[in-house]
């Protein structure tokens, strides 16, 4: 996570420029599958280039630059495969580049501190990653395709669309807070556990976490604000 001025983006600003003043939103085109060269584009510019809905990135993007979503009622039906593509990207960020590299850092410490309290660490981390990849496991394997074959049946015109037993409800239902944890993590590093010979492993992990927890905050803020409202509006004009 890095400081940002808060500048509120909009489509004919600049993304070098909104790059420059927020590194963080580096992240959001990863998430969105984009080249991070950008040359003179603007955010609509680069949006149309790689067809993804500009309005979608751009509420996105404020929210990176700290924003609360402002305009939840003006998304429909036609931005839920962006939406899914962003969360589906922002899972392998987490699950094969954020997490591991957390683990290692534990790891790491470990061996120049081998304590009970890092080792306690260790574990709390190794079974908090368990929960994390099983929830992801699920939204990949479950709840996307089935968001994907509600589209699919609203497209085609056709009804049925719910013919198995599954429903944003149940979605809703499985949707934990798997950021919630990481601060018990931050604390126990900032106000318990004794670290004698690397401070500098101290502090990548708690910036680690950070990271972690500022990218998933948005992320469950948009499956929570955008997602589930849409589809819920969209199970109801099927069935």
């Amino acid at each position: 996570m890095y400081q940002t001025n808060r500048k509120y983006i909009t489509p004919d600003m600049k993304m070098s420029d909104l790059i420059l003043d927020n590194p963080s939103i580096l992240l959001l085109m990863e998430h969105f599958g984009l080249d991070l060269i950008v040359h003179e584009k603007t955010v609509i510019q680069l949006c149309d280039q790689n067809k993804i809905n500009s309005k979608v990135f751009t509420a996105f993007a404020n929210m990176y630059n700290g924003f609360s979503l402002s305009e939840v009622d003006t998304f429909t039906k036609n931005d839920i495969a962006d939406i899914i593509l962003y969360l589906r990207n922002s899972h392998n960020y987490y699950e094969n580049e954020k997490y591991p590299e957390i683990r290692n850092y534990i790891q790491e410490l470990y061996l120049k501190n081998s304590s009970a309290e890092i080792k306690l660490i260790d574990k709390f981390f190794d079974e908090y990653f368990e929960e994390v990849k099983e929830h992801l496991s699920y939204e990949n394997r479950i709840a996307f395709p089935y968001f994907n074959e509600l589209l699919h049946f609203s497209d085609s015109g056709k009804s049925g669309g719910g013919k198995h037993d599954f429903s944003v409800r149940d979605y809703s239902e499985h949707h934990t807070d798997i950021e919630s944890k990481l601060n018990d993590l931050k604390e126990l590093l900032l106000k318990h556990v004794p670290i004698q010979n690397d401070k500098t492993l101290r502090r990548k992990i708690i910036v680690s976490l950070f990271e972690l927890e500022y990218d998933l905050t948005i992320h469950s803020a948009i499956e929570e604000t955008i997602l589930m409202p849409l589809i819920g509006n969209l199970e109801k004009n099927i069935n």
